[in-house]
């Protein structure tokens, strides 16, 4: 599977989340000009907002994602897959996007994004094929069993 490509596509995403963020942006500092309080919360948030997203497509449209070694441990740009006994997930562990679902080359599955902030993300960091990482998910914890890593 090309990483370059799956970065280009969470590139994308990334890029229309921050165009959306930019015109609510821009609606909130008109309204802000009324001088009214939530007027104004509103629009600092929406700044905040604006520019978390413009960090994350900024960080992903850089971000090239070298081969991972046979043996080697997962990190960032990493492609793995993970079963629970009763189904799997392919994962794209990138700096971020994270819940973002990706297509597989040709429209072929799906992938979702994990981060290294988020708890998948971060309890793959370090690990390697065969690995068992338990994460907390919903208040209950949850056993994926690390079976491909590219």
């Amino acid at each position: 599977m090309n990483k370059l490509e799956l970065t280009a596509q969470l590139a994308e995403k990334l890029k229309k989340t921050f165009e959306q963020a930019a015109r609510t942006d821009e609606d909130a500092r008109v309204d802000a000009k009324t001088g009214a309080p939530r007027a104004v919360n509103v629009a600092a948030a929406m700044r905040t907002r604006l520019e978390a997203a413009r960090q994350a497509w900024e960080m992903v449209a850089d971000f090239k994602p070298a081969p991972l070694k046979r043996g080697e441990k997962i990190g960032l740009g990493a492609l793995v897959e993970v079963e629970d006994g009763n189904c799997g997930k392919t994962l794209f562990v990138a700096p971020a996007g994270a819940g973002e679902e990706l297509t597989g080359p040709g429209g072929d599955g799906f992938l979702q994004v994990v981060t290294p902030g988020s708890p998948l993300g971060r309890g793959l960091l370090g690990k390697k094929v065969g690995d068992v990482v338990e994460v907390m998910v919903k208040g209950e914890l949850a056993e994926w069993e690390i079976t491909h890593a590219a």
